[in-house]
């Protein structure tokens, strides 16, 4: 099942059948007047292979990953979070994955965070899945939990001030920041009171309760947010859970917390819908979490209904070294993928180029790419990949006459 096309009575607003991003066969018109240099590739490149996870067919494989925009009051989405969103979907990304939206007011990272904590959220997050999905764009959402990384100012105002807690003037709860363990991340963020055993089980009702409405919301695809060092991953790390109930310790008490969230959610999130888990697949520090603990992750999720690992890395500690380079996370979802076979596996982290998506793809380092900045340097990245790789892909009515050509002509 591809996302519905929801009818609307604005002129040109729908869209023809397939959709932008979806690979299509170049009409003679189009290669005599240069827009193709002739048949599209066949095999297609992996990069535009539809991928059907569940009851979903993908059109290609070039993902949006979630990134904060900090553009929310009360956690209501808001004509930004429309605009923004919406111009992925017109320029043919095949998922979109809104940013992390917090399942409780405490779990946004900053007060100016999307969330999904009441009914009263529902109807803006449904203006942006309504509209991405008359593009053909499957919609999904990254659900989330600040933990020890909560009520801390926006990214805009990082150097206005000398600290990054957000104070009740600014909005922010310094009162109710929690985690696993009373273990600060940094002298910048407050330090998180324990978690009682009570706490962890309304945290995860709240996870299982804002699934409920993201479905209502239309969403396609939830995105449990289990990386950088917030809430779920606070439980997953042994630098950030010092905890000696059975939340903490052993490797199957710190997973428990995550592994009971997806099987309350997938109790209520319909099974015809996938469901993703983004995890950093290494702390970077010694002593912390390792990919071979990512791995061991992988092998429990899937079984309990995961679809997709998205693996990033960091955010934890601190004192983490990151061999920051292009593609440098891509090594641990090929680790995954090639361990863990009956799970798909998504690629991100300083993914820029063309080139990389196909090398990525093509090499089955990866299922998917989620790029996340260069989408917001260059809304039209999955336009400029299938140019550059030779593919013909359709593109939004609309934006048609900025077709790129392959070669100068007037006709």
């Amino acid at each position: 099942m591809s996302p519905a096309i929801i009818k609307s009575q604005d002129f040109y607003q729908s869209q023809a059948n397939p959709s932008p991003g979806t690979a299509i066969e170049p009409p003679a018109a189009a290669i005599a007047q240069g827009f193709a240099q002739g048949p599209n590739p066949n095999p297609l490149p992996k990069a535009f292979q539809p991928l059907t996870i569940r009851n979903y067919t993908i059109k290609n494989r070039i993902w949006v990953s979630p990134m904060c925009t900090y553009s929310s009051d009360d956690g209501y989405a808001t004509d930004f979070h429309l605009s923004h969103y919406s111009q992925y979907a017109m320029h043919g990304a095949g998922l979109i994955v809104v940013e992390a939206t917090g399942v409780l007011p405490e779990g946004r990272i900053t007060p100016n965070c999307l969330g999904i904590w009441k009914d009263e959220h529902v109807e803006n997050l449904s203006r942006i899945v309504n509209h991405a999905h008359k593009y053909g764009a499957v919609m999904g959402i990254q659900l989330g939990h600040s933990g020890r990384k909560g009520s801390t100012i926006p990214l805009h105002l990082y150097g206005t001030r000398d600290t990054l807690h957000a104070s009740d003037s600014d909005g922010g709860w310094p009162n109710n920041v929690y985690g696993p363990s009373p273990i600060a991340y940094d002298d910048q963020h407050y330090t998180p009171r324990e978690m009682t055993i009570a706490d962890i089980g309304a945290v995860q009702q709240a996870f299982v309760d804002a699934a409920v409405r993201a479905d209502k919301a239309g969403f396609d695809v939830i995105e449990l947010h289990g990386a950088h060092g917030y809430l779920i991953y606070e439980f997953l790390s042994p630098l950030s859970n010092h905890r000696t109930d059975s939340y903490g310790g052993s490797f199957d008490n710190r997973v428990r917390f995550l592994v009971e969230i997806i099987r309350k959610i997938r109790q209520v999130w319909p099974k015809e819908k996938p469901l993703f888990v983004r995890v950093s697949a290494t702390d970077w520090v010694e002593g912390g979490w390792t990919i071979d603990d990512t791995v061991a992750l992988a092998r429990i999720v899937s079984a309990e209904g995961v679809d997709l690992v998205d693996c990033s890395t960091a955010g934890n500690d601190p004192r983490q070294k990151i061999p920051l380079a292009p593609g440098f996370q891509v090594p641990f979802a090929t680790a995954v993928k090639e361990q863990v076979p009956e799970i798909l596996t998504g690629a991100v982290g300083l993914i820029t180029k063309p080139s990389q998506v196909s090398e990525i793809t093509q090499n089955d380092k990866a299922d998917v790419v989620f790029a996340a900045r260069e989408f917001l340097r260059n809304p039209s990245f999955v336009l400029s990949t299938a140019h550059e790789l030779g593919v013909y892909i359709k593109w939004a009515n609309q934006y048609e006459r900025g077709r790129v050509k392959t070669k100068y002509s007037f006709i």
